[in-house]
């Protein structure tokens, strides 16, 4: 249990901590406690007779330990941090820069579903396989002591998922484009980050722990840079999107449509021209027109051929309903 102690000013009494009770504020185990005083992660105990004594620095620097540790930094690197912390070079600022990464970047809110309306909307029947496909690809997140329900971390995710099986596509499919797509982002968001830090980063992280001036304002790049990779890739996919959904368009009508002859259309053939003719048509229109020129008279030739074509055709057709 924790007990009074004298105050150095006489004023409000500090706390003090037997190891077991130090344990039991922190949420951290007696033997975990040691294993940072022997890594100089702590601050030295008082000594008292046979016994330590802790105080409330002791137990506000394991709470610190713990929340960095969930930020997933290494003990190694704790110690580098707390070691400027304890050198005067200050720690709110790496703190602020650690919750500035570690904060969401999106201001999507995470929702929940029930199973039931799950089944409601993929077919309307269980499957546990696809519910462990999601899960798995942390589309889903099981929430303890609910089986019936399902936390969500990216409800607009989910919503594609929706849109693409109402549209017809089997969830095994949904699944491999996620994984698939994710791998790819994610090669995107690396080298994001390495260009950043290249190019802008690295003058406030160049040297480790940085200091408290320096963490504050690398925090505050990013917050302004932040919104810069999802804008870049949105722009970059509606130009991509729109580029590669027009030629798929115009292939699968060239070789579909009601223009094809139920085959592929053949690769386009090289003519070359006579030089004469060339030198003849830049006299006539100038080298910078030629290409327009030939191609314009290319085109009319074929029309008029075509409209040949057919009326000698049509010509015919008269000709054997008289003779019939």
């Amino acid at each position: 249990m924790s007990g009074p102690g004298p105050s150095p000013a006489g004023g409000r009494t500090a706390a003090e901590y037997r190891i077991e009770d130090l344990a039991h504020a922190s949420g951290a185990t007696v033997r975990t406690i040691r294993a940072y005083q022997d890594r100089g992660l702590l601050p030295t105990p008082e000594r008292r007779g046979r016994a330590n004594v802790y105080r409330d620095t002791h137990l506000a620097r394991l709470r610190q330990i713990a929340d960095l540790l969930d930020r997933g930094y290494t003990l190694a690197s704790i110690k580098e941090l707390l070691d400027a912390w304890d050198t005067g070079r200050g720690l709110g600022g790496v703190l602020g820069l650690v919750a500035e990464v570690h904060g969401p970047w999106t201001d999507e809110r995470a929702d929940r579903i029930t199973r039931a309306e799950l089944e409601v909307k993929f077919g309307g029947a269980p499957d546990e396989q696809a519910v462990a496909e999601a899960v798995d690809l942390g589309v889903l997140e099981r929430i303890p002591g609910r089986d019936d329900e399902f936390l969500v971390p990216s409800p607009q995710e989910l919503a594609v998922a929706f849109e693409l099986y109402a549209a017809g596509v089997p969830l095994s499919a949904i699944s491999g484009h996620l994984r698939e797509l994710r791998g790819q982002v994610e090669q995107i968001a690396c080298r994001f980050l390495e260009f950043t830090t290249e190019h802008v980063f690295a003058r406030y992280l160049g040297h480790r722990p940085p200091t408290d001036a320096d963490a504050s304002e690398a925090a505050s790049m990013v917050r302004r840079l932040r919104p810069l990779a999802q804008q870049t890739v949105d722009a970059e996919l509606a130009r991509a999107m729109r580029t590669f959904a027009t030629r798929h368009l115009e292939h699968h009508l060239a070789t579909t449509g009601p223009l094809s002859s139920g085959s592929a259309t053949p690769p386009p053939v090289s003519v070359t021209l006579p030089a004469r003719t060339i030198t003849a048509v830049e006299r006539l229109v100038g080298r910078e027109s030629t290409t327009a020129f030939i191609e314009a008279a290319t085109e009319r030739e074929v029309q008029t051929r075509t409209l040949d074509t057919l009326a000698s055709s049509h010509h015919n057709t008269d000709i054997v309903d008289q003779v019939g």
